[in-house]
């Protein structure tokens, strides 16, 4: 086993020659930001959708604009507005007079890389029309469905929900996305950094430095990624702590806390991030520190807080924190 791990090392160091090729050219217009930029490119490399949440002004939209032309693939961004159909999105059926007959046309959604920017600014029959293409990779124009093109990733923006003008996304979607990101504001000295770049504008463009192909054979070499079964019975701990706390040992305070626990999604999708994480960090093993690190990320849209707790000013994150600090680390 040991050897086999030397030789997904030397594998990993290889296939991942390509990231510091993408967060140099990010660097050059996104300033600090570098868990939201982490978080995205996983997400790319998971196939995995991912939800930014963040007041406007974070350059939300602009990393995921940034990350997409670093790529040489397709690219939609689609500004939802509270007039927004899903025909819209999906596409709709065409009378074409010549023929006589009813053809398809497609909407934004057919792209490898979609943006649904400030997603949560359009009522639910819209985000719900997402959903279809999110799970299945598929949509539906009439009576006929249409696969989508790999690789197929959604990332989407929203505004905190108590902000006016927002509709909260349906639970159903929410779960759909792997991971939901809050963006916080930059630090003084990035801020600065900033304000020069706006004030001196360069004329440096961000090259396409990976392909398709390359994201195909980078997503091979995380499948590789060992993960060993003391770390997978780690993962499944977590996720049980949040749906049986009374069970755990320095939870059972915090069992009318939990409305709803993680999914089963939530299983899934931290394994398969747990790999990439690790490829990203050029190893070829996972380690505890790898889940430690992506559990908020997985967890916060996942595990929803009674009323009790927020009553006691808990969040979700703040019980994924107590959750992380009590449950054994393999």
């Amino acid at each position: 086993m040991q050897q086999d791990v030397r030789v997904i090392n030397e594998l990993v160091r290889r296939e991942s020659v390509f990231l510091d090729e993408v967060f140099n050219e990010v660097e050059k217009v996104i300033v600090g930001q570098r868990v939201m930029v982490e978080r995205t490119l996983l997400g790319l490399l998971t196939g995995g959708h991912i939800l930014l949440e963040g007041v406007p002004g974070l350059a939300k939209t602009l990393t995921v604009n940034t990350l997409a032309q670093t790529v040489r693939a397709q690219f939609q961004r689609i500004q939802f507005t509270p007039d927004l159909l899903p025909a819209d999105l999906v596409g709709t059926l065409i009378y074409d007079q010549k023929t006589g007959e009813f053809v398809p046309k497609r909407g934004p959604i057919f792209s490898q890389i979609v943006l649904a920017d400030e997603i949560n600014r359009a009522p639910a029959k819209v985000q719900s029309a997402l959903l279809e293409a999110m799970q299945e990779r598929q949509v539906t124009i009439g009576d006929t469905s249409y696969q989508l093109d790999k690789p197929f990733f959604v990332m989407a923006t929203q505004n905190p929900i108590d902000q006016e003008g927002t509709y909260p996304l349906p639970e159903a979607q929410v779960d759909r996305f792997m991971m939901l990101v809050k963006v916080g504001y930059p630090t003084m000295d990035e801020e600065r950094v900033i304000m020069d770049r706006q004030l001196n504008p360069s004329d440096s463009k961000v090259r396409q430095v990976i392909t398709p192909e390359v994201i195909s054979e980078a997503q091979k070499t995380i499948n590789e990624v060992y993960l060993d079964d003391k770390v997978k019975e780690y993962i499944l701990n977590i996720i049980f702590a949040t749906r049986q706390p009374s069970e755990v040992k320095g939870l059972k305070d915090y069992s009318g806390f939990i409305q709803y626990g993680a999914s089963p999604r939530a299983s899934i999708w931290m394994a398969k991030a747990a790999r990439a994480h690790a490829f990203m960090k050029r190893r070829g093993y996972v380690i505890p520190e790898d889940i430690k690190a992506l559990a908020p990320d997985i967890l916060r849209h996942r595990v929803i807080p009674t009323y009790e707790a927020e009553a006691r000013d808990i969040d979700s994150d703040g019980l994924i924190q107590r959750i992380l600090e009590v449950v054994e680390v393999p």
